[in-house]
């Protein structure tokens, strides 16, 4: 079971991994919503598409953009689609 791990909190954890670029992008249901916040930060990948984020926000500490999603990958990177992934000191085990 891999896990993603924040300030103590579970964020996410799952069996179903898809891992693209040596990150995994965990189902976005297996995401706990009560310690996500939208951001308004994207940023592009040429063949990914538009990225968005999210802050991380445990314990009334915030982890700024530290989740990313696709909303709308490209063809090539479909297999990510509604799969959020994770960096900025949040631990994936598993």
């Amino acid at each position: 079971m891999a896990k993603a791990i924040w300030n103590g909190a579970v964020i996410a954890e799952s069996d179903d991994i898809v891992t693209v670029e040596n990150n995994a992008y965990f189902p976005r249901s297996a995401v706990a919503d009560a310690y996500l916040k939208h951001s308004s930060t994207t940023s592009v990948c040429r063949w990914k598409g538009t990225a968005s984020y999210f802050t991380l926000v445990v314990d009334g500490e915030e982890n700024p953009d530290a989740a990313w999603y696709y909303p709308e990958p490209k063809d090539a990177a479909a297999e990510i689609k509604d799969r959020v992934a994770f960096w900025r000191g949040v631990e994936v085990t598993g």
